[in-house]
């Protein structure tokens, strides 16, 4: 039988074209969300290629160094000296070296001490007030005795702020090696009230310190093909870009401190007690729990001691960028074994008493878990022990150790936010381990390369740790992660666009760097993964990167041409929108149009017959729709028609009736009009409910928008009439207003009016 084609027509498209030669021309620039990143990406070539992987000419140099540190308890200041190989892989001849000298920052004439506005303001609390207007700023700073050559010859230098440049005898060739000699000393800053990654803090009740020693020596700047020497001042926000080497060091402290740092211990014998040593090589086999080395007990009977004896303890790393301790006579020192892989790793946990009961329960436990999930999600932790230190009011890493506040009050008490709190700044840092210390990224100029990223992986982490330990968290309840999650970045998204930064910012010129540069960036990449990519696409991709960049230096770009290379999935769009403006998400549904099957044309339909001179008989054989007329907000309390006698009429003529009885015939035609207020394109999700009260779920890809950036229309056929429809039901894309996020709309259901005055646009 002849079958007749059926259209369903809301509107026509037999409009003519018209004439070019009439049209006004005007040139214009591709503004198109989602045109290529070329213009933001720089080339590939043969250091790094356009899939995000090293390149057959990729280098990195390395930076070896032979390190003695003697720490000054009595009069707070480090002495040390130390042996600078700095061997040269790259193509190029180098006739100077750029050194690193962080604790500059901190000289009395710095220029970040002033670099900020500042006024006056209406009141200060006394201490503020002395800090502020009395109190000299404090004297730190290296203080340079000499910089020489392998044979003591001195050697010419500049000291420019942070940066020291030497000037090198003969410029070093491809593959070549030079070796120079550094002396300096430094007094050590009060990290607790002055501030600083680093320093000391002083206990008034036992009049002892505990020290977390970090920058504490002149420090290789990286040279790459990207930057050249990467000698970015050190301000105080942006961290570390660094080369990777092996670092042989000697520390002398008082003989009854206890001690943790970078690298193996390789005289643990002279250093630890007959007992520690028995303790230690228990928590060797200990997998389940972590073995005590140095109690409570003893480091409160060593608190009193003040031995004016001296012991050298030494420690040896290969393959790091960095290197860091802690020293003190209060510390308590537990362990245990982790599994990874094939290999035994060691989690440790280094603390005062003040720290206890928190510190004993949870801190190594941390540890364990979070090596393991970053192994599982990364690559297998590769170096042989991993150190959580307690550290007041700071949260910092660096190779193998890091500093993590948590203090419960003085009678041992502490709340769930004090809790969760150092819990999750534990996995915070000790992820850092894998990124930036392994998966070794610009610090000093992209912040969210290893802070968000690794506050993405800290917010997967968290989740797996609270459904492993229910007992820890509250009963049947998530990690209280305060990142991650979508909703968590709205009010930052909202603000005025004066105050924000694209994430693709220096960290030194951003207004609030803990949502730029850690929670904004770690909210696009659960979107990414949870809503944009898939899990699983997303998943492997971001392992493919971790693999390929470990122990190497990725920039932005390898991140972002991996992910999508790995994954077959066009994200210029996004990380364009995320990444490289300050554009919010805002899609609303603006109206909802209800249709009917009708045998004539509807007003719409004749308007455009009229305006095109289209005969009513030209248009047979047809379907119209008519579209009811009424405010969308009642739509749902109409009773439609029905499909007419018309299209049964069709369907009997050009179907039999076994094929008309398998056919989804709809009841029901709605027009859905998407709007998007704010300038980031996101998929569009709904949630649809039904009258019988069944709920449809429907996900349109980002792409959506590709055609038009303002509106977008959809068509919902069903055989059951719509009730209410929800978007963005999981509030999962990071709206910042949910207002117009339902149809019928709700009363009171966003907070989005009590920051409406401060919203973009």
């Amino acid at each position: 039988m002849k079958k007749n084609i059926i259209f369903l027509i809301i509107s026509v498209l037999l409009f003519p074209i018209e004439n070019i030669s009439q049209q006004k021309q005007t040139e214009k620039i591709n503004t198109n969300k989602f045109r290529q990143l070329n213009q933001e990406f720089a080339s590939p070539n043969m250091f790094r290629t356009a899939s995000g992987a090293p390149g057959p000419a990729y280098y990195q140099q390395q930076a070896d160094y032979l390190i003695n540190i003697e720490l000054d308890d009595a009069n707070k200041k480090i002495y040390g000296d130390e042996i600078v190989t700095y061997t040269n892989n790259s193509p190029d001849l180098l006739d100077y070296l750029w050194v690193q000298l962080d604790q500059n920052v901190r000289s009395k004439d710095s220029p970040s001490l002033i670099r900020d506005s500042n006024s006056v303001n209406p009141a200060y609390i006394p201490d503020t007030f002395e800090k502020e207007f009395i109190n000299d700023p404090f004297d730190g700073g290296f203080n340079i005795e000499y910089v020489r050559d392998i044979n003591d010859k001195p050697l010419d230098y500049f000291v420019n702020q942070t940066m020291m440049r030497i000037d090198l005898p003969k410029a070093i060739g491809t593959g070549e090696s030079f070796s120079f000699k550094v002396k300096w000393w430094y007094n050590i800053n009060d990290h607790v009230n002055d501030g600083g990654r680093s320093g000391y803090e002083t206990f008034p009740n036992d009049d002892n310190r505990a020290y977390i020693i970090a920058q504490f020596f002149p420090r290789m700047c990286v040279y790459d093909e990207v930057e050249g020497w990467q000698n970015y001042q050190f301000w105080g926000d942006g961290e570390f870009a660094l080369p990777f080497g092996n670092y042989e060091v000697n520390i002398t402290v008082p003989a009854d401190h206890i001690m943790e740092a970078t690298g193996k211990l390789v005289n643990r014998k002279d250093v630890y007690s007959k007992e520690m040593m028995k303790r230690f090589n228990k928590a060797k086999k200990s997998y389940d729990k972590p073995v005590i080395i140095v109690s409570q007990e003893e480091a409160e009977i060593a608190e009193k001691s003040f031995s004016k004896d001296k012991k050298t303890w030494k420690f040896y790393a290969e393959n790091v960028r960095d290197f860091a301790f802690a020293t003190s006579r209060k510390y308590i020192l537990d362990m245990m074994a982790v599994k990874i892989g094939n290999e035994d790793k060691m989690a440790v946990s280094l603390y005062p008493k003040e720290g206890n009961p928190m510190w004993e329960d949870f801190s190594t436990i941390t540890v364990m878990e979070t090596l393991k999930f970053y192994s599982d999600y990364t690559f297998n932790y590769p170096y042989h022990k991993a150190i959580s230190v307690h550290a007041h009011r700071i949260g910092m890493e660096y190779p193998m150790i890091c500093f993590n506040f948590g203090r419960p009050n003085l009678d041992g008490s502490y709340s769930d936010d004090e809790k969760f709190g150092m819990i999750g700044v534990i996995i915070h840092e000790i992820g850092h381990f894998f990124f930036p210390m392994i998966v070794n990224s610009d610090e000093r100029q992209w912040a969210w390369m290893d802070e968000g990223i690794n506050t993405f992986v800290q917010y997967l982490a968290e989740q797996e740790f609270g459904k492993k330990y229910p007992d820890i968290i509250y009963p049947n309840k998530n990690f209280p992660s305060d990142r991650g999650p979508a909703e968590l970045i709205v009010d930052y998204m909202s603000v005025d666009e004066n105050y924000l930064a694209p994430i693709m910012s220096n960290p030194e010129n951003v207004y609030s760097l803990g949502p730029n540069a850690y929670g904004k960036p770690a909210t696009a990449l659960n979107i990414l993964r949870e809503t944009v990519m898939g899990e699983e696409l997303f998943d492997y991709a971001f392992k493919k990167y971790s693999n390929r960049w470990k122990f190497k230096h990725p920039t932005p770009e390898d991140f972002f041409r991996t992910m999508e290379d790995a994954s077959a999935v066009d994200l210029d769009w996004f990380w364009r929108g995320w990444f490289y403006t300050t554009d919010f998400v805002d899609i609303g549904i603006k109206e909802i149009n209800q249709y009917y099957v009708s045998p004539n044309p509807g007003e719409e339909m004749k308007k455009i017959m009229e305006e095109q001179g289209i005969p009513r008989n030209r248009l047979r054989p047809l379907i119209f729709f008519e579209k009811f007329e009424n405010d969308s907000e009642d739509l749902k309390s109409k009773n439609p028609l029905e499909n007419s006698k018309l299209l049964n009429n069709y369907l009997s003529e050009n179907y039999s009736n076994e094929e008309i009885s398998k056919m989804n015939i709809p009841k029901f035609y709605y027009e859905i009009v998407f709007d998007k207020p704010g300038g980031l394109v996101m998929p569009i999700i709904i949630d649809i409910e039904y009258e019988d009260g069944s709920v449809e779920r429907r996900k349109y890809p980002a792409q959506v928008w590709r055609k038009n950036d303002l509106e977008v229309r959809k068509v919902i056929t069903s055989n059951k009439q719509i009730s209410s429809i929800k978007l963005d039901p999981d509030k999962e894309t990071a709206d910042i207003d949910t207002s117009n996020n339902s149809w019928p709309k709700e009363e009171n259901e966003s907070d989005f009016d009590k920051f409406k005055s401060n919203i973009k646009g």
